[in-house]
């Protein structure tokens, strides 16, 4: 799908969801995007544990990548361990013994039972890259969306029984959508709401790029049959009015 198409798509999602955040396009691959620069933020002061990276967290990216498109590496996301599994950076092998992991587990927030069954990347990219859905050269895999509980609605209407409604990590809404196809809204994760500083009514959305053309399709008879039932509601609502 070329960068004219997803740009009009991007374009179609924005209107019919009514989004304030524009669609950002999630691109793993193995060489650098050409003509995507890489993001260049100073990394961090490590920690005692040694992490450190540029951004607190991945989950940061998809705030920073609405502005302009850039690619990443494993360093750069490297302060969260979670994320670095998630994204197919790190094993969760690799960063047992890291104290993030470590203080969450003893905080209860997971427990070890849980990280096993946590969606990841399966094949380790070389490379990430954020940036608005028309904006990237090459295709991304994933489409990747803040929406309010309405627009939840809104696709969960236009997708009956076809959406999956998940938890924390909440960055595991992007393996559900590269590897397994899936479209997936995450209720979010105290983690990643700190992190991002996302609102407290924002949720996050992932779909499969190859799905973006039927989920435009199908919001826009969904979109006219919620405008012809809130007419109606409005116009029934004021039998109720002083």
């Amino acid at each position: 799908m070329d960068p004219k198409h997803r740009r009009q798509l991007a374009q179609d999602l924005t209107s019919l969801l009514g989004l304030t955040a524009p669609p950002l396009g999630i691109l793993f691959s193995s060489e650098p995007p050409r003509g995507v620069a890489p993001f260049d933020e100073a990394l961090a002061a490590p920690t005692p544990g040694g992490r450190t990276g540029r951004v607190a967290a991945g989950c940061v990216f998809w705030f920073k990548g609405t502005e302009r498109a850039f690619s990443t590496v494993a360093e750069d996301h490297a302060n969260c361990s979670v994320g670095s599994v998630t994204h197919g950076f790190r094993t969760l092998a690799e960063v047992a013994g890291n104290e993030d992991v470590a203080t969450l587990l003893e905080s209860g927030w997971v427990t070890p039972e849980m990280f096993p069954e946590v969606p990841v990347v399966k094949e380790r990219p070389e490379f990430v890259s954020y940036g608005p859905l028309g904006d990237l050269p090459e295709a991304p895999q994933v489409v990747f969306l803040r929406v309010t509980a309405k627009q939840a609605m809104i696709l969960s209407d236009a997708l009956p029984g076809g959406i999956r409604f998940e938890g924390k990590p909440q960055c595991h809404i992007v393996p559900l959508a590269k590897e397994a196809g899936s479209i997936a809204v995450s209720v979010g994760c105290m983690l990643s709401r700190v992190r991002t500083g996302m609102s407290a009514g924002e949720m996050t959305c992932a779909l499969p790029l190859s799905r973006l053309e039927d989920v435009v399709a199908r919001l826009r008879s969904t979109c006219a049959a919620d405008r012809q039932v809130a007419a109606y509601a409005a116009d029934d609502a004021r039998r109720f009015t002083a």
